[in-house]
């Protein structure tokens, strides 16, 4: 398993965190996914998904709900 992290700008409201854990947390491959203090924390299994694409949706998904990401 492996990790991806991505730091925001700012803390994310419950119904944005929800509606990542939901989008993101249901994809084939990840393994669990924490938002909270500004952070969005994903494990997944890189022989189901890979770095780059959950890096691409994940990115997208964010920017999508408004938020900016510091990395």
């Amino acid at each position: 398993m492996e990790k991806i992290l991505f730091a925001m700008s700012r803390d994310v409201c419950d119904s944005c965190s929800l509606a990542l854990k939901r989008f993101i947390g249901k994809m084939d491959g990840v393994e669990s996914i924490d938002v909270e203090d500004g952070n969005v924390v994903i494990n997944f299994n890189s022989e189901k998904i890979s770095r780059d694409d959950l890096d691409r949706i994940t990115r997208d998904s964010i920017d999508k709900l408004g938020y900016k990401l510091t990395s």
